[in-house]
């Protein structure tokens, strides 16, 4: 039990820290730092994806809270510059984990030194990597540019400013459950049985939903942010 309530605690404060560093970026480098959020988020998720924890009894994949800020990044986009700027920083998200993907095999490949070690951990971290980043780069885009389009569609129904949390919660919807499946199936089918990979995509797209409502002040307060070279 106090493992689980250490891990719910912890993970909370996980989410907070999360996307107290997305604002941050923002607030510091401008729309320059929602690209590079892009590219760091990209990749810092499908590692820490690697990694499954247990709260209350139930099996879930970190990189959750990391992959959703992608989402809340690419909507601060398509809100305050339009989707055009949105599917731009898409394309920089895959060319940065087709980068990281290609430059971590060829790390791999290297014969290590004797006295090495970093070797066997690295191997067991980044050799999933690859089919990581098949089911990450064939999720994000059918997902990505499934939201952007949404977000888009959402913003001629629901135009008001108040009404952001519609757009981006229920663009998120849609497409959070498209990413889900694609993701899942590709990284984890025949890796887990049946069960756990079930009890894995229905909890993990639930989290997901739930850490797009937790974002959406994040997202609120980030779009307030005015910066004089955007005047």
């Amino acid at each position: 039990m106090y493992v689980f309530m250490f891990n719910l605690g912890f993970g909370a404060v996980f989410v907070l820290v999360t996307y107290g560093f997305f604002l941050l970026c923002y607030r510091l480098f401008g729309k320059k730092g929602l690209y590079a959020w892009i590219g760091v988020a990209t990749v810092i998720a499908n590692i820490q994806v690697t990694k499954t924890i247990d709260i209350m009894g139930i099996v879930l994949t970190l990189g959750n809270t990391m992959y959703v800020s992608m989402y809340l990044t690419s909507d601060l986009l398509n809100e305050k510059y339009g989707s055009g700027e949105a599917r731009k920083a898409v394309w920089f998200g895959f060319f940065t984990l087709i980068m990281t993907t290609i430059l971590m095999q060829m790390v791999l490949f290297f014969d290590p030194a004797p006295t090495d070690f970093a070797q066997e951990s690295m191997e067991k971290l980044f050799g999933l990597l690859p089919r990581l980043a098949l089911g990450s780069l064939s999720a994000y885009f059918i997902s990505q540019f499934l939201d952007v389009r949404l977000f888009s569609w959402l913003r001629k129904v629901a135009p008001g400013r108040n009404q952001l949390w519609i757009r981006t919660n229920g663009s998120s919807i849609i497409s959070s459950f498209v990413d889900t499946l694609v993701f899942c199936t590709v990284a984890f089918v025949f890796i887990y049985p049946w069960d756990v990979w079930l009890e894995i995509f229905l909890t993990t797209y639930l989290i997901k939903f739930v850490l797009t409502a937790v974002g959406t002040p994040f997202l609120y307060a980030a779009r307030s942010f005015k910066f004089k070279d955007e005047a």
